[in-house]
């Protein structure tokens, strides 16, 4: 485990002070996802509904019309709840290369200078720009990819639970129309 853990941190810093924005965005990026997916796993189990009509019951005024402005206020609140988030998983997941690419453009800068000093004949000073250049690119792919992914697998599950909502939504107001109590 320690090998494991100075390997990281000997290959980060082998990236330059980009890596940390890097890591940072991962970071986030990552506690957003699982937190994002805790919450669409509790709602899809049934707390969804459950969540509406313990929402929906503390409103509720008795008078038919008004229950329906409420219901939807109600799903509209929800709605927002169930994309919250999202955007900034999304752009997170688009930063990370972003961040790589600068980290490759300060590499090849870094590189371009020790050329401009020593000329091509030093393949070792080179090498140090050439490796903060492939090591950031690395690093910005390997964090947007798998949170890009995530992403669109999230914006899938929040999908699929707006419309189990709006299911939800429907009953209940056939229900309140009916003159029943939800």
């Amino acid at each position: 485990m320690t090998d494991f853990f100075w390997q990281t941190v000997d290959y980060l810093s082998q990236g330059g002070w980009i890596m940390g924005p890097l890591v940072a965005v991962s970071v986030a990026m990552w506690i957003l996802i699982v937190d994002r997916l805790g919450e669409f796993r509790q709602l899809s189990r049934g707390g969804l509904g459950q969540l509406l009509e313990a929402d929906f019951t503390q409103k509720q005024s008795g008078y038919p019309s008004l229950d329906q402005e409420i219901l939807q206020e109600v799903a509209l609140r929800l709605r927002r709840r169930l994309d919250r988030r999202l955007s900034l998983i999304a752009t997170l997941a688009a930063i990370a290369p972003l961040l790589g690419l600068l980290g490759t453009v300060l590499g090849m800068i870094e590189t371009f200078d020790v050329i401009a000093m020593f000329g091509t004949g030093n393949a070792r000073a080179m090498a140090g720009g050439i490796s903060v250049a492939l090591i950031t690119t690395q690093t910005g792919l390997l964090v947007a990819i798998p949170g890009l992914l995530m992403s669109n697998r999230l914006g899938r599950l929040s999908s699929n639970l707006k419309t189990a909502l709006d299911e939800t939504v429907a009953h209940l107001t056939r229900t309140i129309a009916e003159g029943g109590t939800p």
